[in-house]
């Protein structure tokens, strides 16, 4: 494992991946938005993988519909605490800089739209989305989009940061281990 980056280089890295993820993530929805929306899905494989615009009311991959308040303070919360960690706190690997900061950047571009996409429904009431276009049909999973990525893909690199980290304090402990009973053998050859 690599050593930890310094406080600049991370610093610079996750401003770079936030501001990326998230230029990425608005662009890929205003063109669904421009493109897809009103008109059917649309297969890059057919029966695998297709382009439909859906405006999803509830968090990633449609949950809490119904409860925007909640995961609204909840996103916001842990929004705002990875990326005080990312930017001020301890030295991380550059893996697990990666992968926080592709989390914050998926959060930050699925709050925009909560925040800024709004419509009226037939009865005249307000809602909020976001916009999801990536449909996976091969196995029937929920639309989705760059911002839910970013959080999965994060996500997993960050577990595989943790597993990497655990294996390399493994080795380090084992490592003093044969050292100290060298070193205990030696005396008494002594």
């Amino acid at each position: 494992m690599k050593q930890p980056l310094t406080l600049a280089k991370r610093r610079l890295l996750s401003a770079a991946i936030l501001l990326g993820g998230v230029g990425i993530d608005q662009l890929t929805k205003l063109l669904a938005v421009l493109f897809l929306k009103g008109r059917p899905s649309l297969p890059l494989w057919q029966g695998v993988l297709h382009l439909t615009y859906v405006e999803n009311q509830g968090a990633a991959f449609g949950i809490l519909s119904e409860q925007r308040w909640v995961f609204m303070v909840f996103s916001t919360v842990a929004i705002v605490a990875l990326a005080a960690y990312l930017f001020f706190g301890k030295e991380i690997s550059p893996l697990s800089a990666v992968a926080l900061s592709m989390i914050v950047s998926g959060g930050v571009g699925n709050m925009i739209d909560r925040l800024f996409r709004s419509a009226t429904d037939a009865l005249g009431n307000v809602y909020y989305f976001v916009v999801d276009f990536i449909d996976f049909t091969l196995i029937d999973f929920a639309v989705f989009n760059g911002a839910d990525s970013f959080v999965c893909v994060g996500a997993g690199l960050m577990i595989l940061s943790l597993f990497l980290e655990m294996k390399q304090e493994m080795q380090k402990a084992k490592a003093e281990k044969t050292a100290q009973e060298e070193a205990s053998q030696t005396e008494e050859d002594e």
